[in-house]
């Protein structure tokens, strides 16, 4: 008997998705909850578990395709054995185009900026060609990757062909990636010199330079939903909201001595680093209090105050800025402050993070200083009415009680929606941080 494998729900106001990848193939065996699927969402990427074991007999959808939450995308055998007719059908939909046309590389959808891979020659013939042992390849000889493997084979330039899979059948998995990085990385520090690649047999090498030089390539690709969510929000916000950005600059001496002075202990007692960031989330909950109009938002005709500071920390991932959330982090300590960070960066990192973990979030920090932005003007998440961005630490001349002193600085910049938050507000908010951080005590006898 076949069961349906229907995409799940994925979420409040998400009711569509992209199926990024197949991580199984027709014919092949599944455990109950194992996932066989990738899916692409506005905001995340998630994985169709199967809902039983047994074959994966069909899959009614490819790569590509925008699935409707509920949609049937594949059916699974609970015998335990697929038909004759389906033991020799291919893994891929029939192509109405052309049947026998290969399906489009994984990953050219949802990893824009990853190195465009090499054509393989014209000669190859991809069901001859062995999978590697420890791996298993689809009919079109592309290794199955589930997405954090997939994202740490792009962040560490690894060649997953290469590697052993550990994995239940043999099935590659991030430890692996990262020991294949680690023995690449070896590897280079020993050999004395790296060597030029062979020129190829038949080519004479002055025909492959020129070749090489003269060549112009252009590539398309296209936009994950992730990246279309992003530029569309962006846009809104800016035809929407009336954006205005204020700076200031701030003295970081105090936290980078307290840092200094309690790091190990920190550590010790935490098991966490004591980063900046937690100092400027407590820094902007002190200031809320005095300014609330920072930490509110519009609704129609009405403005929503807030009691609680539900922090958006803006983190890199491989596909592009994400907003994970920390909630009440007003009433959070700085270690719990610091230990969320730490978790949901890792998360972003790896592909895991849910839609939960980015919905709601009253006010966002962005921290561009970790890529070395000296200054900018960054954009509202909207409903939210405010961001404050951080930028690099520099030594800079400044002037205190009349002398001339080098300091370290750090700019400061908050965006605000000017329908709801005044210049004066703007201002006092942004000084209110300035003082907690030059003056940490502050943030200790809420002042």
């Amino acid at each position: 008997m076949a069961t349906d494998v229907k995409v799940p729900a994925l979420g409040e106001s998400i009711t569509e998705g992209t199926l990024a990848q197949w991580l199984k193939k027709s014919g092949d065996t599944v455990a109950a909850d194992e996932p066989i699927a990738s899916l692409e969402t506005d905001k995340v990427t998630v994985d169709v578990p199967s809902p039983i074991a047994g074959v994966l007999t069909e899959t009614v959808a490819k790569e590509g395709d925008t699935v409707e939450v509920g949609a049937i995308i594949a059916r699974i055998n609970e015998s335990g054995s697929a038909t004759p007719a389906e033991q020799g059908a291919d893994s891929s939909p029939t192509n109405p185009s052309g049947a026998g046309e290969s399906p489009q590389p994984r990953g050219s959808e949802e990893a824009p900026d990853a190195e465009p891979a090499a054509p393989a020659p014209a000669t190859a013939e991809p069901a001859e060609a062995p999978a590697p042992a420890g791996a298993s390849a689809d009919q079109d000889g592309i290794t199955t990757l589930s997405p954090a493997v997939r994202r740490a084979v792009l962040e560490h330039h690894v060649d997953p062909t290469k590697i052993r899979g550990t994995g239940k059948d043999g099935r590659i998995t991030k430890d692996d990636v990262l020991a294949a990085a680690k023995s690449k990385e070896t590897s280079r520090e020993a050999a004395p010199a790296p060597s030029p690649e062979p020129e190829p047999a038949q080519q004479p090498k002055a025909q492959a330079k020129a070749a090489v030089a003269g060549e112009r390539r252009e590539e398309r690709v296209k936009m994950s939903r992730l990246r279309q969510t992003i530029a569309k929000r962006l846009k809104d916000a800016q035809d929407t909201a009336a954006l205005l950005t204020t700076f200031n600059d701030v003295d970081m001496s105090a936290v980078i001595d307290a840092r200094e002075r309690y790091k190990d202990l920190f550590a010790k007692k935490h098991g966490i680093k004591l980063g900046f960031m937690s100092f400027f989330v407590k820094a902007v909950a002190l200031a809320a209090r005095d300014v609330p109009s920072v930490n509110a938002s519009i609704e129609g005709d009405e403005i929503v105050y807030h009691d609680y500071l539900d922090v958006s920390i803006a983190v890199s991932a491989p596909k592009g800025l994400v907003v994970p959330v920390v909630r009440s982090a007003d009433a959070m300590s700085f270690a719990e402050i610091e230990l969320a960070i730490a978790e949901y960066g890792k998360r972003a990192k790896e592909g895991t993070l849910g839609i939960e973990d980015m919905q709601g979030g009253t006010f966002t920090i962005s921290n561009g200083g970790v890529f070395g932005s000296l200054m900018s003007t960054p954009i509202i998440n909207p409903p939210q009415s405010a961001v404050l961005g951080m930028h690099r630490i520099e030594d800079r001349p400044v002037a205190v009680d009349g002398q001339v002193v080098i300091r370290p600085m750090m700019y400061l910049a908050l965006t605000y929606d000017h329908r709801l938050v005044d210049g004066r507000e703007a201002v006092t908010f942004l000084v209110r941080i300035k003082e907690a951080i030059e003056d940490p005590t502050r943030l200790l006898i809420d002042l």
